[in-house]
C-alpha cells in the first residue's frame, strides 16, 4: 500500500516515459494522470524548448474550473495568469490558453509553431483541432501531453492514436494508481456510475454505447410513492412539441434533505394519440394551470421552441431560461443524480416512468464513435435534462467533462471542492 505522499508505480512509470511526440494519459476519473501529467508538462515547461507553448482544453470555464488551480497548487506564484490575453507565463515561457468547444477552434491555432502542448479531456475536443496541434507541434522536439477519460472504441482518438501508433506512449489508470483515494474514496467514486459510465469512468473500458440508456434503472430504487410534504423551491422543464408530444415536468428541489431532487409531477400531451394539434396559447395556458400553486425558481425549455417561449412572454410567465442542449452530457449528469439517491421519481409521473426504461442508444451512430440515444421515448427524459442539467451546471451551453461533472456535482451537494494537491516539494510529484 502506497503511503501519503508517495507516487504510485504507474505515476512514476509514466512521468519517466512520456518523452513520445504525443504522451497520454488515459483511465478512470479520479485515477491520478491529470495530476501526474501536468507535472511532466511543468518539467517540459522548465526543460524543455524554448519558444512559445500552448494549453487546450474545451472550453475557458473548464481551464478555470480544473487545471489553474491544480497549477497554482503546484508551483504556486510561478503561475501568472493574464486573463486578457488568456496566456500564462510559467518558468520563463508563454503557454497559450485555447478553448475548443467546436470545429471553428482549429483556427485559433492554425499559423504559430509550438515548441510543446497540453490538452485537458481529449476526446472532448473536436478531432480538427487536435490533428491541427500535431502540425503545428511537429519541429524542435516539441511533445503534446493529455488525458482522457474512455469514450467509444470507434473514437477518433482510440482509432488512430491508441492503437498501434509509433508515436504514442499511453498509460492505462485505474482508481488503485491513486495513492491518495482511500478504499472509502474508491466506493463513493464507484457509487456515482453504473453501466455504460462505470465502465467507462471506474473501469476505464472503451466501450460502445449500445442496448437502454438507463439500463440500471429500478422503480424499486428510484421511485417513491409520494413527494416529501415540503419543497424549498421548483424547477421546471419543458419539450416542446406540436406534431410531436409535448412535456413538462415538475421538480422540487431542496437542499437540507435527501433526495435533494425528485419530479412530482408531470404533463404530456400527444397530439397523434389525441388527433388534434395544439397551438402555443393552448399550451402557455395548460403550462399555468401545471405551474399554478408551487414556488417555481426557473423555467427551462427546448432551445428549438423560440415561438412557444414568446407566447409564454405574452401571458406574463417569468423566470424563464434557454435550455442547455448537450445531450451526452445531461444524460450523465441524470444518470449521476439517480445512481447516488440524490434523485427520486414519484410514482404518479407513470410516462416518465415508461421513458426511463424505454430510452435506447442509437446502435448505428455508436459504430461511427458518436454516442447519441434514438428520438423515441425520449420527450419527458429531455425535459428532465433540460431543468437538471441547466440548473446546475451548464448555463453558458458547453460541454463538460467527467472531471468538471465531478467537482460540479460536489459543490451543488455541499460538500465543496475536493482539496486541491499539495505544493511541490522534494520530489513529491502529488496524486490528484
Amino acid at each position: 500500500m502506497n503511503t501519503k505522499g508517495e507516487p504510485s508505480p504507474l505515476q512514476i512509470k509514466s512521468f519517466q516515459e512520456s518523452n513520445a511526440k504525443i504522451n497520454i494519459w488515459e483511465g478512470a476519473v479520479r485515477s491520478g494522470k491529470t495530476y501526474i501529467s501536468l507535472w511532466r508538462f511543468l518539467t517540459e515547461l522548465e526543460e524543455g524548448p524554448e519558444g512559445e507553448y500552448v494549453l487546450i482544453t474545451r472550453t475557458y470555464d473548464s481551464f478555470k474550473r480544473n487545471v489553474l488551480p491544480e497549477l497554482t497548487a503546484m508551483i504556486g506564484s510561478d503561475v501568472k495568469y493574464y486573463k486578457g490575453n488568456r496566456e500564462m507565463h510559467i518558468f520563463g515561457k508563454t503557454i497559450h490558453i485555447v478553448g475548443a468547444d467546436d470545429e471553428r477552434a482549429e483556427a485559433k491555432i492554425r499559423g504559430p509553431t509550438f515548441s510543446g502542448a497540453y490538452v485537458d479531456e481529449i476526446t472532448i475536443i473536436p478531432e480538427s483541432v487536435f490533428k491541427m496541434l500535431i502540425s503545428r507541434c511537429a519541429m524542435r522536439g516539441a511533445k503534446i501531453f493529455g488525458t482522457t477519460n474512455p469514450d467509444s472504441p470507434y473514437h477518433w482518438l482510440k482509432r488512430d492514436y491508441l492503437m498501434d501508433n509509433p508515436d504514442v506512449a499511453s498509460w492505462q489508470f485505474t482508481l488503485n494508481d491513486n495513492p491518495e483515494l482511500t478504499k472509502d474514496d474508491r466506493e463513493y467514486l464507484k457509487r456515482q456510475y453504473k453501466g455504460l459510465w462505470y465502465q467507462r469512468f471506474i473501469e476505464g473500458k472503451w466501450v460502445q454505447a449500445e442496448g437502454s440508456v438507463y439500463d440500471f434503472f429500478d422503480e424499486k430504487l428510484h421511485v417513491i410513492d409520494y413527494a416529501p410534504t415540503y419543497t424549498a423551491s421548483y424547477i421546471v422543464g419543458v419539450d416542446y412539441g406540436t406534431t410531436n408530444p409535448c412535456s413538462f415536468v415538475l421538480i422540487g428541489h431542496d437542499p437540507n434533505r435527501f433526495p435533494n431532487f425528485w419530479i412530482e409531477s408531470e404533463y404530456f400531451y400527444d397530439s397523434r394519440v389525441h388527433q388534434r394539434q395544439k397551438t402555443d396559447t393552448e399550451y402557455a395556458e395548460d403550462l399555468q394551470r401545471f405551474l399554478q400553486g408551487h414556488p417555481i425558481k426557473a423555467i427551462y425549455i427546448d432551445p428549438s421552441a423560440v415561438s412557444f417561449r414568446v407566447e409564454l412572454q405574452k401571458q406574463g410567465i417569468t423566470n424563464l431560461y434557454e435550455a442547455n442542449n448537450e445531450v451526452i452530457d445531461g444524460i450523465r449528469f441524470v444518470s449521476k443524480l439517480l445512481n447516488n439517491g440524490t434523485l427520486k421519481i414519484c410514482k404518479s409521473c407513470t410516462n416518465v416512468i415508461k421513458e426511463f426504461q424505454s430510452y435506447v442508444w442509437d446502435e448505428n451512430s455508436s459504430k461511427t464513435g458518436v454516442d447519441k440515444p434514438k428520438k423515441v421515448n425520449d420527450h419527458s427524459l429531455d425535459a428532465i435534462r433540460y431543468a437538471l442539467f441547466t440548473h446546475l451546471f451548464g448555463k453558458d451551453g458547453s460541454t463538460l467533462s467527467a472531471k468538471d461533472i465531478d467537482l460540479m456535482h460536489a459543490e451543488a451537494l455541499g460538500g465543496g471542492r475536493p482539496n486541491l494537491p499539495r505544493f511541490f516539494q522534494d520530489g513529491d510529484f502529488g496524486m490528484y
